[in-house]
């Protein structure tokens, strides 16, 4: 399908926030044209009058895990280990492919509405979550959560290759859990497949003092320096998290470079801590954002993680200069697309795949306009997302989901699936 937007406020990320007006094109899933308004012979199949609302790109949300829908507002209010052994595991444990299926397919539903075009998946059935994904028209690159209690190795490499492919809106990516929840065997064989494909590697990390402590009991060394000595960052990749890190764990990232997907609504409501952004960024690292899941969250809402993300590095840093909303905007679209392997969908420039979102700025909360970025960033919120398109498809439009008709049946399996998991 050909689309043209016009009179249109285009911001594209490829030169800061520099912003234009005009119009975009696309052809099929790409951007065909950005630039004045002009004629020629190309017709289009849908014409979609701006009225000077904003198209930038998407958001990627880097670090989340969909399937926990079903635990939202279920397991609030307690610390990270209580929550996941108490709360989370043993539910886990017994749900099922088709759960984790429409659980997922609920949580797009939400992505969507709040602009995200690009989602890094981490949870248990990554084949379901992919078909969930390819139903729904939505891109994602599922994470391995390996860990001590599964998948085995040799079910990732056969994911790693049979995943990998099977639908050109989905990818496999390589990771693990977390360091507490493997063995330096596991960790140790990981590497080694790791380097036999030549992947970047993905994992939570340095999320708690707790756990920090608890590597620097077992091995002598912070998560991250243990994982160096593995040789797990040789091909990149990103830590989630972040947030109890040193000089010493900043030189590896940079030198490895390792991005850090920050994820600072759960860091909060976990009370887990905050990262160090602006020396993160100072320190020249590559930063993203994620939602984490809507569990420990409960919301998967880019504008919160926006606002967030730089208000909290202010207090931390006792500087209302920290982390600018120039530069959370550019987290928030660019950078999360770069860690995820993604430079096809960074930006919004000719040839590049139409992920693109449109900003209503026809709201009470958008106006007198004056910075339209920072207006976004520190005022916008997901009511002021108008459109949604991925691969070219507009998914959602003023409120309706286009190409999904009635979502109630979404509403009511993820109910019945929910209320499987209250007792346990």
């Amino acid at each position: 399908m050909n689309i043209r937007f016009y009179n249109a406020r285009i911001l594209p990320m490829t030169n800061g926030v520099e912003m234009l007006e005009g119009e975009l094109w696309t052809e099929g899933n790409k951007i065909s044209y950005i630039g004045p308004s002009k004629k020629d012979d190309t017709v289009f199949d849908r014409e979609i009058d701006c009225k000077g609302n904003v198209l930038l790109p998407g958001f990627k949300d880097v670090h989340t895990h969909s399937g926990m829908t079903a635990f939202r507002s279920l397991a609030d209010d307690t610390n990270l280990q209580d929550w996941l052994n108490d709360m989370i595991f043993p539910r886990e444990a017994k749900m099922s492919g088709e759960d984790i299926y429409w659980l997922t397919k609920l949580a797009i539903l939400e992505y969507l509405t709040s602009g995200i075009t690009l989602i890094g998946d981490m949870y248990l059935t990554p084949e379901t979550i992919l078909d969930a994904c390819a139903d729904m028209g939505f891109r994602c690159e599922l994470v391995s959560g390996l860990n001590k209690f599964g998948p085995t190795l040799e079910v990732l490499e056969r994911r790693y290759k049979e995943l990998n492919g099977k639908d050109p809106l989905v990818g496999f990516k390589m990771g693990a859990h977390a360091e507490y929840t493997c063995d330096k065997k596991l960790l140790e064989d990981l590497s080694e497949l790791i380097h036999r494909y030549r992947s970047p590697f993905y994992v939570h990390m340095s999320e708690t003092k707790a756990e920090v402590e608890g590597c620097r009991e077992r091995y002598g060394m912070s998560p991250v320096e243990f994982f160096d000595t593995l040789g797990l960052w040789d091909f990149g990749g990103s830590i989630y998290h972040g947030v109890w890190i040193n000089d010493k764990d900043m030189e590896i990232l940079k030198k490895r470079n390792i991005s850090v997907i920050s994820n600072p609504g759960s860091n909060v409501k976990l009370a887990s801590g905050i990262a160090p952004i602006a020396k993160y960024l100072e320190k020249g690292i590559l930063v993203g954002l994620g939602t984490d899941g809507p569990s420990s969250n409960n919301a998967l809402d880019m504008f919160r993680e926006m606002y967030l993300v730089t208000t909290l590095a202010k207090v931390k840093d006792y500087d209302p200069k920290a982390v600018p909303a120039d530069e959370v905007l550019k987290m928030a679209t660019v950078n999360g697309a770069i860690s995820l392997g993604h430079e096809d969908c960074s930006d919004l420039s000719v040839g590049k795949l139409a992920d693109i979102i449109m900003i209503d700025l026809d709201q009470p909360n958008m106006q007198p306009i004056l910075n339209i970025p920072k207006n976004i960033v520190y005022s916008g919120c997901k009511s002021n997302v108008k459109m949604t398109m991925i691969d070219g498809k507009i998914l959602y439009m003023d409120g309706r989901f286009e190409m999904y008709g009635d979502v109630s049946e979404i509403y009511r399996k993820c109910q019945e699936i929910t209320e499987k998991f209250k007792d346990i």
